[in-house]
């Protein structure tokens, strides 16, 4: 079955810096692109960074550039997203997501909470 588990979610103080993982199983991981998207109360989900399946391209929401990193592993079959200086504003909860590279095929997790406070 096809799946895919986020973890490294919590509460962090603002500045201070999360890494989240998400697991992938039940499918060939390495020809899917891989994203990490987030949705705030009241708020639409929106995509925050972007792999390709190659780990050859990335791309980031300008709110999130130079402070995350998503990276991954084809050989683990895991993608991360480093968080560095967070704020409140990035509270949400963030959702590893998966399509294949060429099919109309798309997982989703069922999403992590990040809460940034004091």
């Amino acid at each position: 079955q096809e799946q895919l588990v986020e973890s490294g979610g919590g509460l962090v103080q603002p500045g201070g810096s999360l890494r989240l993982s998400c697991a992938a199983s039940g499918f060939v991981f390495s020809v899917y692109d891989m994203s990490w998207y987030r949705q705030a109360p009241g708020k639409e989900r929106e995509l925050v960074a972007a792999i390709t399946y190659a780990g050859n391209s990335t791309n980031y929401a300008d709110s999130v550039k130079g402070r995350f990193t998503i990276s991954r592993d084809n050989a683990k079959n895991t993608v991360a997203l480093q968080m560095n200086s967070l704020n409140s504003e990035d509270t949400a909860v963030y959702y590893c997501s998966g399509r294949h590279f060429v099919r109309p095929i798309e997982y989703w997790g069922r999403g992590t909470q990040v809460t940034v406070s004091s």
